[in-house]
């Protein structure tokens, strides 16, 4: 969705969802807890600032987040994506790891179905019966005991 415009209603449907999922489930904020949260599959949703400068800092979110078929968002400020994460500074970024009460404003979002992979069935590999092998007892060998040598001493 980056890159598209988003309408204001949906930027303010971004920033309700952060204020939920902040009370009721879980956030992560910040450009590098985002990114982290992108590459290992945990964030649901992420937003990002329009006024992020240099924009080299975030350009790599909506790339991640359209491998890993995750739906990003541009919003209009750094503020208000901070206030909406309940922070006293600005942030570039936040992603939504557990939704919480929030499901319900991310519906409205068309969210892209998370890519499941599908396993292949495995070839079941059938084991020709092994031929037994009988053992024939050993023969037991018995050491005899051996005689101690003992040195003497020439002086």
């Amino acid at each position: 969705m980056v890159g598209e415009q988003v309408s204001k209603e949906m930027v303010d449907k971004a920033y309700e969802a952060i204020e939920i999922a902040k009370v009721t489930g879980k956030i992560k904020k910040g450009v590098n807890e985002v990114t982290k949260a992108i590459e290992r599959g945990t964030a649901k949703f992420v937003a990002v600032a329009k006024d992020v400068s240099p924009a080299e800092i975030v350009m790599h979110i909506p790339i991640l987040g359209k491998e890993k078929n995750i739906l990003v968002v541009e919003v209009t400020t750094r503020d208000e994506l901070g206030a909406a994460a309940g922070l006293d500074v600005p942030t570039v970024a936040v992603a939504i790891t557990e939704e919480g009460d929030a499901k319900k404003v991310l519906k409205e979002f068309n969210m892209p179905e998370p890519v499941v992979k599908k396993e292949e069935p495995k070839e079941e590999v059938k084991e020709e019966p092994k031929e037994e092998v009988k053992e024939e007892p050993k023969e037991e060998v018995k050491e005899e005991p051996k005689e101690e040598v003992k040195e003497e001493k020439s002086e």
